[in-house]
Order: C-alpha cells, then sequence, then structure tokens
C-alpha cells in the first residue's frame, strides 16, 4: 500500500518505461558534483543577469514607483523567457545528438542493438537519458521565474505558460536531435544537420505564416509550431493574437509542439533498425585496378607531405554526404537574400542601429561560425573515439603538421559557409548599402571571429577527454558569447546611458563571464597567456558593442581584432609546441 518509492526511486520497475538506459541515467546523474554545480550555476547565472538588468536600468538611485518597479519585473520576465527558450532548443538538441553520435563513434551502439532492448527503449532511453540536465534546469528555474512574480507586471498563468512551452520544446528539440543522430553516421553531419534543420524548420514557419497569412486557418496552424511565436504572445498578453487569449495560442503550441515530439520520436522508433547499423560501414574499401602484362596491380593514391591534411581534403572523413549540408545552407542563404532584395533596403532597424542587411549578414554569419566550431571540434573527437589519435602520435607526424593540417582542413571543408557571408557584404558594397571602409572592417572582424572559432573547437577537443563535454564545451562556448552579446545590446538600448555609469552595471556581469570562459579555457592545460584572455576577451566584448551602438566603426574592429585574435593565438600556441601537454599526456608518459 505504500506507493512512494515506486514515485521517488527510478529504479523501479513502474517507472522503466523507457528501459535501463535513462534508469541507469537518472540514478548515476544525480551523485556527480557537476549535476549540482550546474543547477547552481544556472539559477546564479540568472540572478546575475536581474542584477544586471537592475543596475542597467535604474542604476544606483532608489526607486520608490511601483510602476518602474512592475516595467522592470515584465522586462526581467521577457528576457529570462527568451534566453530559456533559446537554451533548451539548442542545448536539448546538441546533448541527445552528441549522446547518440558519441555511441556511434565507439562502436557501442552496435552492442546495445545486440541486446534485448526493445526498440522504443532505446530511442526513448537515449532521449530521455540526454533531457535529464536541461529538464532539470527547466524546473530549477521555476522559483527564480516566481521571484518576478513579486516585481509586479506578471501574472502567474504566464510564468506557468513558459514553463510549459519550454518543456515542449525541449522535448522536440530533443526528438529531432536524436532523429538525426540515429539517421547519420559522422558526428559532424549529425551536429551540422541538426543546427541547420532547426533553423530551416523556423525559417519555413515563418515563410508558410507570411505568405498564407498569420489570421488563415493554414498560417495559424502552422505558426503553432514556432515556439517563439507562443512565446511572444504570452510576454505580450494585451495585444491581438488572432482573436485568442495568450492562454489559447500557448496551450495550441505546446499541444503541436508536443505532437511533433511524438511524430520525431515515432520515425526514430520505426526506422532504428534500418538506419542502423549502416551497411556502407561494412563495405570493403574500394581500390583501382589494372591489369599490366598480365599481372593485377592495385593502384594507390598519392599521399602528399602533410598526411594529415590530405586527409582532411582529399577523404571523406566526415561522411559521404557533406553537400546535403552544404545544400541547406545554400537554401538558408538563397532566403535571406531573397528577403532582403524582397525588402529593397527598407525595414525596421534592429535595436535601433542593425539595418535589416546586417540582420541577414549576423544571421548567416553566426551559423557559420557555429559550423565551423562544430567542424573543428569533432575533427578532434572522431579520432580519439575511432583510437585513430593512438596511431598518429606514435607516427613521426610533427605537432604542427598535425595541428595546422586539422586547422586548415576546417577552413577548406567549410569554405562555403565562410565565403557566403562575405558574399553579402560585397553585394552591400557593390549597390552602396556599406561604405568600403566599413565593409573591410566587416572583412577582417568575420576573419577573426572565423580563426576563434575554429581554433576553439580545435583547443575543446584537446581538453577534453569526453567527445560529449568536449562539443558541449566548444558549442557551449559559442554559444554563450553570442547570447552575451545579444543580452548585452538589449540592456545598452535599455539603460542609455554614459559608458562609465554602463561598465559599472555590467562589471558583474562581465566578471562572471570572464570566470566562466577561464574554466572552460584552462580546463586543462592553464597558462598565463589562457587567463588574460579570458579576462580580457568579455571586456573588449564589451567595449566594442558600446562602440559599435555609439556608430563607432575603427574600435569596433580593432577590440575585435585584439580580443578574439589574442585568445586564438593563445590557444594555438601550446598546442603547436607542447602538443603531448595539450592533450593531457607527456612525453615521460608516452615512453
Amino acid at each position: 500500500m505504500f506507493c512512494v518509492p515506486k514515485v521517488c526511486f527510478p529504479n523501479k520497475e513502474s517507472l522503466l518505461f523507457a528501459g535501463p538506459i535513462f534508469s541507469r541515467e537518472a540514478l548515476t546523474t544525480p551523485r556527480r558534483l557537476r549535476h549540482f554545480l550546474i543547477r547552481s550555476g544556472y539559477v546564479a547565472g540568472l540572478f546575475v543577469l536581474m542584477y544586471t538588468a537592475g543596475q542597467a536600468t535604474f542604476g544606483w538611485q532608489q526607486v520608490r514607483s511601483l510602476g518602474d518597479v512592475a516595467h522592470f519585473g515584465g522586462l526581467i520576465f521577457q528576457i529570462f523567457a527568451l534566453l530559456q527558450m533559446t537554451l533548451v532548443l539548442f542545448f536539448g538538441m546538441l546533448f541527445t545528438a552528441g549522446n547518440i553520435a558519441q555511441e556511434k563513434d565507439r562502436q557501442t551502439l552496435i552492442l546495445l542493438l545486440m541486446t534485448d532492448l526493445r526498440r522504443r527503449e532505446m530511442v526513448l532511453g537515449k532521449l530521455l537519458a540526454s533531457l535529464l540536465l536541461p529538464l532539470v534546469l527547466v524546473a530549477t528555474s521555476v522559483p527564480v521565474f516566481c521571484v518576478t512574480l513579486l516585481l509586479g507586471g506578471v501574472a502567474p498563468d504566464q510564468v506557468a505558460w513558459v514553463i510549459g512551452l519550454c518543456t515542449a520544446a525541449t522535448f522536440a528539440s530533443g526528438a529531432w536531435g536524436g532523429l538525426v543522430a540515429f539517421w547519420r553516421e559522422k558526428t559532424f553531419q549529425t551536429l551540422a544537420i541538426c543546427v541547420l534543420g532547426l533553423v530551416l524548420f523556423l525559417g519555413a514557419v515563418e515563410a508558410v505564416v507570411a505568405v498564407a497569412g498569420s489570421s488563415s486557418v493554414i498560417g495559424g496552424v502552422v505558426g503553432l509550431l514556432n515556439p517563439y511565436r507562443a512565446l511572444l504572445a504570452v510576454m505580450n498578453p494585451f495585444e491581438s493574437h488572432g482573436g485568442l487569449t495568450y492562454s489559447q495560442v500557448a496551450v495550441r503550441s505546446v499541444s503541436a509542439l508536443s505532437l511533433l515530439a511524438v511524430a520525431l520520436i515515432s520515425v526514430s522508433i520505426v526506422r532504428l533498425r534500418v538506419w542502423n547499423p549502416n551497411q556502407a560501414s561494412f563495405a570493403p574499401p574500394k581500390s583501382e585496378k589494372t591489369e599490366v602484362a598480365g599481372e593485377t596491380r592495385v593502384r594507390h593514391r598519392t599521399i602528399w607531405t602533410n598526411p594529415v591534411l590530405w586527409r582532411e581534403i582529399c577523404t571523406r572523413a566526415y561522411g559521404r554526404r557533406m553537400v546535403l549540408i552544404k545544400l541547406v545552407y545554400y537554401a538558408i542563404a538563397a532566403f535571406v537574400v531573397s528577403t532582403l532584395w524582397s525588402s529593397s533596403g527598407s525595414g525596421e532597424m534592429l535595436l535601433g542601429v542593425v539595418s535589416p542587411a546586417g540582420i541577414g549578414f549576423v544571421a548567416l554569419g553566426l551559423l557559420s561560425l557555429l559550423l565551423v566550431n562544430a567542424q573543428g571540434v569533432t575533427s578532434i573527437t572522431t579520432e580519439k573515439d575511432t583510437k585513430t589519435l593512438e596511431l598518429l602520435l606514435v607516427t613521426d607526424i610533427s605537432a604542427k603538421e598535425f595541428v595546422f593540417g586539422k586547422l586548415s582542413g576546417v577552413l577548406f571543408n567549410t569554405k562555403e559557409l565562410i565565403a557566403i557571408p562575405l558574399a553579402l557584404i560585397g553585394w552591400q558594397l557593390a549597390i552602396g548599402g556599406v561604405g568600403p571602409e566599413n565593409s573591410i572592417y566587416v572583412l577582417l572582424s568575420f576573419l577573426a571571429l572565423v580563426g576563434f572559432a575554429a581554433m576553439l573547437g580545435l583547443h575543446a577537443g584537446f581538453s577534453f577527454d569526453n567527445s560529449r563535454a568536449s562539443i558541449a564545451n566548444s558549442l557551449g562556448t559559442m554559444f554563450f558569447l553570442f547570447i552575451g552579446i545579444i543580452i548585452f545590446m538589449i540592456l545598452l538600448v535599455e539603460a542609455r546611458s554614459s559608458f562609465f555609469l554602463q561598465f559599472q552595471s555590467f562589471l558583474v556581469f562581465i566578471l562572471v563571464g570572464s570566470i566562466g570562459l577561464y574554466a572552460s579555457l584552462t580546463h586543462r592545460n592553464p597558462s598565463v597567456a589562457l587567463t588574460l584572455a579570458a579576462g580580457g576577451l568579455p571586456f573588449l566584448t564589451f567595449y566594442a558593442i558600446t562602440e559599435f551602438l555609439l556608430h563607432g566603426t575603427l574600435g569596433v574592429c580593432f577590440s575585435i581584432l585584439m580580443a578574439y585574435g589574442f585568445t586564438t593565438v593563445a590557444m594555438l600556441i601550446p598546442a603547436i609546441s607542447e602538443f603531448d601537454t595539450a592533450l593531457g599526456r607527456s612525453t615521460l608518459d608516452k615512453s
């Protein structure tokens, strides 16, 4: 009669609906110190953001008006909601895809397929085990959202619907990441298709709504699949939403996202043993044979002086369907260009300073940087998981050949992703949308960020033994840099005060960012250069943002080149000079 243990302990038979994979994760995760640090760190980060927003909004003055406090409560609620929605969409997909991709790289997924696990248990087990941390963070954020209720300007049902939308979006993005990971073989293909697919899906939803009209039946139904639309409706309860209240919009969006997640999970369950194991992975390598004087000779390919660079460029090290990733990126770029072409340069300025052409360049640029970073980190983690890095370490390949070979391979394989944003700037230069001087500044800044993204991926691959940790830290660092920049810009536009007062308000936020960057960059091999980079990069980024909002040009470019260029060099020098140390080894350990 006493049924509490069946609810509290996931190892009981009643909770094994997802199989032993989820049961093991649910039992072992709370035993790790990292679980509690991440959970408490997320709440602390939200409160630091609240403090920073309060300082940027009010400064050091005493607030007496209840209206001002309620306005601040509504502002911080909107920032928290948008931030958490973006986090769960990105990390829910990333954790699920990375977890399954690691099983494939280590050839352990085949062992799971040989057991008596049901397809449902494998798919749901991997999905729920991967989403355990994002869902815990969503639950942890509930008390923080309730604090906004004390400030005013927010209703309790708004908080409830934000939590519901974030939960549904987590399952939908995780289901998409799991489907792609079970489908594709290579880790980079998995991550790239996940990110591009999510962006393309949201863009397709908005395109259908724009063509059909938000008031039409088709536009209304399709628009429910975009969680940001429902989130904006919840954040603006007094606006018209096609004759529906924000609660009705939210419940329909949650239902639509839940049905989408169920559909994606069902496809993964049905196709699991069709996609895995991939028959191509067992096919013998093809060789060219020629007959000379009655003898059959095998024709081998000529390998370059740097075999690492040759493998990156001349072989299919990252899968046979890399063209699919580029085609999806081309489709997104074509959508951006067509939108800019139809608008003819007219449109609302973002935050009053960013033009529509700038928004398109930023969107494509951020997407390219994420993919370049994913290519960099997976180029190292794949070597580790397939045990080929051990073979490379016993050859006569030097550290410079390995690092520069990998770095050059990353830039070569993503050359189209780098060239298209630059071509967009060239187009704007040709039609007079941007001046020659500013176009040079944008070119130099973007190339500096590309080098930083590629090197950060290699550095994370060297620093962490676990592939999931490498991918999460590398892409997570890029993601939080972008999110931090966007939050900075929003709060700075909201504050509109002097630079000195702004710096005082954002000082705590900058220090927290420096600590987080220091922990990521110096995880294995701390150095003075990396410490300086971790401390200087957030400050210089803050200066570049404020200079940009003040319509500066040269100062923005110089700050980006100094911050990200120095950090790139600080990560590159140890990798090529102390290769064994960068991998957590030493010459003595190898002998």
